[in-house]
């Protein structure tokens, strides 16, 4: 069986970072891996079928509930993950409402609910004044 394209996949930052619908046969993972993808990050709470068929991808773990929003101990966890990955910390710092925006032009039907999109708010708000995400 050859590589085929997973659903609902698109690149956010070409190359660098993409989203997709969970890969559901092996055939999506070889998809990835010709792609270079080297990570894949799940938010479900079950693992992806056929995670092991491609051991060049590192699968990530982090379990969000269906429509809820991660924490923002997830949400940190997502950051260091990608910017290992990327090698560097390079982020577009943009307000809470302009990655929404953003991610939804890019990736339609992203960031689901009410709840989800103040998860983003806060974290950018909180980024934004210098803490780590975490309420005290």
């Amino acid at each position: 069986m050859g590589a085929c394209e997973p659903p609902n996949f698109s690149w956010v930052v070409e190359g660098r970072l993409a989203g997709l619908a969970m890969p559901r046969e092996p055939g999506h993972y070889r998809y990835l891996r010709e792609r270079g993808v080297r990570h894949l990050v799940s938010l479900t709470e079950r693992a992806p079928p056929h995670h092991g068929c491609c051991p060049q991808i590192q699968l990530h773990r982090l379990r969000v509930a269906d429509f809820t929003p991660p924490s923002p101990e997830q949400i940190q966890s997502f950051l260091r993950i990608v910017e290992e990955a990327n090698g560097r910390g390079e982020e577009r710092h943009l307000a809470g409402g302009d990655a929404i925006r953003e991610i939804r032009r890019l990736r339609p039907g992203s960031i689901e609910t009410a709840e989800q999109e103040r998860a983003v708010i806060r974290f950018c708000q909180c980024l934004r004044s210098g803490e780590d995400g975490e309420e005290t």
